[in-house]
């Protein structure tokens, strides 16, 4: 269980990242989250105030082809799949936010497979 007080520091990461980055219509922001057990990316255009496009290890996609959403494996599906949706939406371009976490490890091989998948950031 994530206490308060664990949050914190990355809470205040994320609000540091967020003064600097921002999505918009032609360019949305990639906001990634993870949890112990799962990982969720969703592109965010924050002028309109809207979600365009959410993938996260709960898919049927993911699931069925990993056991475990809290892996690295499972954050590669997960990037590839946003990457499918995005591009099926017409989105080619985004603005990469790692949420406040480490740039490594789940956070690291989602950027990695949603660039792969033809995400340009």
């Amino acid at each position: 269980m994530i206490t308060k007080e664990r949050r914190v520091s990355r809470d205040i990461r994320h609000q540091r990242l967020r003064r600097y980055i921002r999505g918009s219509a032609e360019r949305p922001r990639l906001a990634v989250f993870r949890s112990l057990s799962h990982i969720y990316a969703q592109l965010v255009d924050d002028d309109g105030g809207r979600t365009l496009v959410a993938a996260d290890s709960r898919a049927a996609q993911v699931r069925q082809a990993h056991r475990s959403g809290g892996n690295v494996q499972a954050a590669k599906a997960v990037g590839e799949l946003l990457a499918q949706k995005a591009r099926a939406a017409g989105i080619g371009r985004v603005v990469f936010d790692r949420g406040g976490y480490k740039y490594h490890g789940r956070v690291k091989a989602l950027a990695e497979a949603a660039r792969a998948g033809g995400l340009v950031f």
